[in-house]
């Protein structure tokens, strides 16, 4: 369920205008001899710091950034940093006048979004007044506006295609423009060529671009209609042709005129076909190109991120892009960028060491990171190569241990590659604390999640101790029109990603060989485990038997599918192949995904020729499934899709926040999820409710009167009702310092609210519920 935070903004409004007046009330007698003391200024402090926090929740942007430096000012000066004055007091309240302001914004448009950017030169003074100085700065000289700018004077860092669609100074009014005078002189010839030049492009709204394309794509389905039609055309003509041969005694007979009829027809169908299937297949390349975008959109950003990333951590990192002019379908695009920035934030807080680590291991103090791109075939291939630490085998298997993944005794017999399967099970994390850096509650099962089911590709992962980490992700180019092949086993079509086989073999049952008890084929010096399809889907074995005879199968003729996916291979024995051809994806409803017979191994459907719907297997869910089947696959970690939505029944939260509008946010979402809530409304309350009663997690925010959020969880953790119990930080103070104090204290997860959202809070807490 999609949280609704138009319905917090009237909320939000009361709530902050009650801290405003505070803050005005507060303000007035700062720097007089009855300013309140310390803990006025704590009051004050936490004003701002929940009015920020708040507005971070609700992405009111504008609102967080000036509250969180009105709130650094205060900070220093509750630390004694700084002392009060008038002209200190004057900028404080200018900018609790702005944020004022700025609410009653949000209130008169009652959609949760304060007009316009942050004041700058105001967040600017606070910046400084924080480090100490206050004063009014000096006269600025005024730009000269007079003349118009143009694209060559936009920043080098905006790129041409954003370029074309920022409007000019000067727009032309909506209405047309009248007709000139009867009498003004006309241009021709070559000085109209030099006046009237048409425009190169165009501007078109990607939602008529996609319709585009979504047509496109039904185009090219009823292309394999018409195709059918012409092979059902040719079995008739063929069947007239020999029903007419047969009339030899008179030649002249209707019959055979209309052989020749349809047999001309037939043809003129063929050509006709033949002809719309490349004109189609030429216009919906060109609708495809048209939607395509440079990896750069993506890729560009990535060093500047890695940097800063690096900071935070306390790191220094160097990051290579390479690629990016390689283009995708901007489908894909949307999606790649957060699975992109989850991989790099695992690089470089997992992957490289510390600048001590470093040294140690005769490193330089500086990581590197190369992100780069190559186009194989119909595929495109990114990869995200770091020089660190590599996978910490010993630590991914303690935690495994811990999660129940795998027993104690067996952690010898894990292979490598079962090794680097682990960490991408649901939940799985090797980090002391969840953090939106470290873990996020979710482990990488979410970038292979997003990777596989949603852009229908693959990731795999290769590690070195102490020499870094390679992750590579295949994705097609564009998910509009894939090419599919269709096979058919015990009696049923299904049809696999092209992109994910490799080739396809007829063997016999002598040439295989048994290992481990399961028959294999060696191709090229390499062991390919072969299984029947039907046994992988648990189809009926006289089905599969009666698809075999039907198509002239023999017992001993093996017709296999050879799949890859990572550095795996898998032969699936298969009745028939039945076509190969671009098709167009139509991907499952949600309340189908993982259900039925073949639960997650299908990833969508498409239609054929004959508008059937035939499943589409995913070629990494295959593997998996024929791992358990060898029985040499980790347990799995993810729940069944009932308990993953109704398991929580019964579970019972505590949520402490000071703030009204925040404790009733994380309740809906809670509540959503099935979960049942209790709410304190500070650190005090929370304590008391908790040793009054269980509590099977409790979610804390940090700045609160009587008792903060630290304070309550290293309180929490000396009684033993909760020694172990998921404890989750939810706050707007987002420094490492604060970080690392929430992992001393015992948190077990540490939530900004500025990345706030409903599916991180709850995948967090189920990761922690187990």
């Amino acid at each position: 369920m999609a949280l609704d935070i138009t319905k917090f903004i009237g909320r939000f409004v009361d709530e902050a205008r009650e801290h405003i007046a505070r803050l005005e009330t507060g303000l007035a007698t700062l720097g007089t001899t009855d300013g309140g003391g310390r803990d006025g200024i704590d009051a004050l402090f936490r004003s701002a710091h929940t009015i920020k926090g708040s507005s971070r929740m609700l992405k009111l942007a504008s609102i967080a950034e000036t509250a969180h430096h009105l709130e650094d000012v205060l900070g220093v000066l509750r630390e004694g940093k700084i002392q009060p004055d008038p002209a200190l007091a004057a900028l404080l309240m200018r900018a609790v006048d702005t944020i004022g302001a700025m609410i009653e914004e949000v209130a008169a448009s009652g959609a949760g979004a304060a007009s316009g950017p942050p004041d700058q030169a105001l967040c600017e003074r606070l910046a400084r007044a924080a480090a100490g100085d206050w004063s009014e700065p000096g006269p600025r000289s005024v730009p000269d506006h007079s003349a118009a700018a143009d694209a060559s004077s936009l920043p080098d860092s905006i790129p041409a295609a954003i370029q074309s669609d920022i409007p000019p100074e000067n727009p032309r009014p909506s209405s047309p423009a009248p007709d000139p005078a009867p009498t003004a002189p006309q241009p021709t010839g070559t000085e109209a060529a030099t006046r009237i030049r048409a425009p190169e492009s165009v501007r078109v709204r990607m939602d008529k671009l996609d319709a585009l394309v979504k047509l496109m794509g039904e185009m090219v389905s009823n292309q394999a209609r018409l195709r059918h039609i012409l092979g059902e055309a040719r079995l008739l003509d063929a069947s007239a042709r020999t029903r007419a041969a047969r009339t030899v005694a008179d030649p002249g007979a209707e019959s055979a005129e209309l052989a020749r009829a349809l047999h001309r027809f037939t043809l003129d169908l063929r050509d006709l076909t033949l002809d719309q299937e490349r004109l189609i297949g030429e216009l919906n390349d060109r609708a495809l190109g048209m939607r395509m975008l440079p990896l750069g959109t993506v890729l560009d950003p990535i060093a500047r991120i890695a940097r800063e990333l690096g900071r935070s951590l306390g790191k220094e990192i160097r990051c290579e892009v390479s690629g990016s002019e390689i283009e995708l379908d901007r489908q894909i695009i949307d999606h790649l960028s957060d699975a992109l920035v989850h991989l790099l934030r695992n690089a470089i807080d997992h992957g490289i060491e510390s600048t001590e680590e470093r040294l140690t291991a005769g490193k330089p103090t500086l990581g590197e990171i190369r992100v780069s791109a190559r186009q194989e075939g119909g595929a495109v291939m990114i990869a995200i190569v770091d020089d660190g630490r590599g996978l910490d085998r010993a630590r991914i298997l303690e935690k495994a241990m811990q999660k129940g993944l795998i027993d104690a005794g067996a952690s010898q017999e894990i292979t490598d590659e079962q090794v680097a399967d682990l960490i991408f099970q649901p939940g799985f994390s090797t980090s002391p604390i969840i953090t939106e850096v470290s873990g996020r509650g979710v482990g990488l099962d979410v970038v292979k999640r997003a990777i596989t089911d949603d852009l229908q590709g693959s990731v795999s992962i290769k590690s070195r101790p102490g020499a870094g980490t390679t992750l590579t992700l295949k994705l097609p180019l564009s998910l509009a029109v894939m090419r599919i092949l269709l096979l058919e086993a015990g009696g049923h079509c299904f049809g696999i990603s092209a992109a994910h086989v490799s080739e396809l073999i007829r063997t016999s049952r002598s040439e295989t060989i048994q290992v481990a008890g399961r028959p294999a084929v060696v191709l090229r010096n390499e062991l390919v485990p072969l299984i029947p399809l039907v046994d992988l889907l648990g189809l009926p074995e006289s089905a599969a038997s009666s698809g075999r005879q039907r198509h002239g199968l023999d017992e001993e003729t093996l017709l296999v599918v050879i799949i890859g996916v990572r550095q795996a291979k898998l032969g699936l024995v298969v009745d028939q192949l039945v076509d190969e051809r671009d098709m167009v994806l139509k991907p499952l409803p949600e309340h189908m995904r993982g259900r039925g017979v073949l639960g997650g191994l299908v990833g969508g459907v498409v239609v054929t020729g004959t508008n059937a719907l035939v499943s589409l297997l995913q070629a990494p869910a295959l593997l998996d499934a024929a791992r358990r089947i060898r029985g040499e696959a980790i347990k799995a970690a993810v729940k069944d899709s009932a308990r993953r939505h109704d398991g929580q029944q019964g579970q019972h939260i505590l949520v402490v926040d000071d703030s009204l509008n925040t404790r009733e946010i994380e309740k809906e979402v809670l509540e959503a999820s099935g979960y049942r809530v209790t709410l304190a409304e500070d650190g005090l309350d929370g304590w008391q409710k908790a040793v009054g009663g269980r509590f099977d997690a409790v979610l804390t925010d940090v700045e609160m009167p009587g008792l903060d959020g630290f304070s309550l969880t290293a309180k929490l953790r000396e009684n033993d009702k909760y020694r172990s119990t998921p404890i989750i930080i939810v706050t707007s103070r987002q420094t490492r310092e604060d970080k690392q104090r929430g992992i001393q204290v015992g948190a077990d997860a540490y939530i900004v609210k500025g990345d706030f959202d409903q599916s991180n809070l709850v995948d967090t807490l189920r990761n922690l519920l187990g």
